[in-house]
């Protein structure tokens, strides 16, 4: 029910815009271009007198008025700030050509690759980030990644960005040794880059109770991610909610008392699980889009991510891996480098928009 403030705002704003409309208009009406003006003029009037009572008004307007492949004028509606975050997984997929996909290493024929939309790009600035912009961006950062076999995927991304093919080969065998923890350097620009092999919830509460609150210095950005083996071991949605309640509340706690700037939090979303591409019995009667769904949920609802009141800014692995499709997965869990590359670049441009609105 709209108030009684706001019926008396709209009364006083057509009181505003017809009035002098109506004894203006005769004189107004011989010249077109000098009436229309005057009721630019009144609408900006109208509207000014309106906005203490619809505060929303602007929002509404600007998130209505985008359009996927719509003009940079309508999106730049969301051009600042936080408003274009939301905007962040609207990357497009198209198969990429044999000369592309050899350029990026991304194998055979049915490759794929992504954008943002040109219009998008524009309105906010997104953009895929070279070897040495990402160098900038990062430098000076500690960069920690903490979870399971998606995350290890992630920080391959990173290492493969910021690393010389030989060096990113080399550090490739190291990285992905079986349930181990991996740490790496790039000297040149100080960033230091550690992998967690955490990949229960509990592993994470820990991380950040113990670990990180023990620590003379917490990482400048921290990504967690868990939930596949809680599905294949566990099965229950409801316990892994619980679990994640825990781990929302120890990040917040971690980001509460420090004299410096917080981490930036982020949360790797589960993939698109392609059930029958499963290799194994147990994870087929497991891990299917009924659980699937149930555990996606979970992590909307337990205050995990930003849009529940959380510390995480939600990585939509789900988003990304579905909209890349079947032909980027062999086993229907793990899919290809190119999709944690769209991850990883959205984490960059988060880093740009959230280090931009710290200044």
């Amino acid at each position: 029910m709209v108030s009684a403030a706001a019926q008396a705002g709209v009364v006083a704003a057509c009181v505003v815009l017809f009035v002098p409309m109506g004894l203006a208009g005769w004189h107004l009406s011989r010249n077109k271009v000098l009436f229309f003006s005057g009721a630019l003029f009144v609408s900006f009037a109208v509207g000014v007198h309106l906005s203490p009572y619809l505060p929303s008004v602007p929002h509404i307007l600007a998130t209505s008025f985008f359009l996927p492949g719509s003009g940079a004028a309508s999106a730049a509606a969301v051009s600042s700030g936080s408003s274009c975050v939301p905007f962040l997984h609207r990357v497009s997929w198209s198969d990429a050509s044999s000369a592309a996909a050899a350029a990026k290493g991304l194998g055979g024929g049915t490759a794929r690759t992504w954008s943002w939309p040109p219009s998008l790009a524009s309105a906010c600035g997104f953009a895929r980030l070279s070897r040495d912009d990402a160098s900038l961006l990062l430098n000076g950062s500690w960069v920690m990644v903490a979870g399971d076999s998606q995350a290890r995927l992630l920080v391959l991304a990173l290492l493969r960005l910021l690393l010389d093919p030989a060096a990113a080969a080399a550090a490739e065998s190291e990285l992905f040794r079986r349930h181990s923890d991996y740490r790496a350097a790039v000297p040149a620009q100080g960033i230091s880059v550690d992998f967690v092999w955490a990949p229960f919830e509990s592993n994470l509460t820990r991380l950040l109770r113990e670990d990180l609150r023990l620590a003379p210095r917490v990482p400048d950005v921290l990504v967690l991610g868990s939930g596949l083996w809680h599905m294949l071991h566990v099965t229950d949605a409801t316990s892994y909610g619980d679990a994640l309640a825990s781990v929302a509340g120890a990040a917040k706690s971690l980001r509460s008392p420090l004299p410096v700037p917080p981490p930036h939090m982020f949360w790797l979303g589960l993939p698109h699980l392609v059930n029958h591409m499963l290799n194994t019995d147990a994870k087929r009667a497991h891990m299917n889009g009924t659980m699937l769904r149930a555990y996606d949920l979970e992590v909307d609802q337990r205050g995990l991510v930003r849009g529940d009141g959380g510390p995480f800014l939600l990585l939509d692995v789900g988003k990304l891996t579905q909209g890349c499709g079947q032909q980027c997965t062999a086993d229907g869990m793990h899919y290809d480098g190119e999709v944690y590359d769209a991850v990883l670049h959205i984490v960059l441009n988060a880093l740009v928009i959230e280090s931009q609105q710290r200044i």
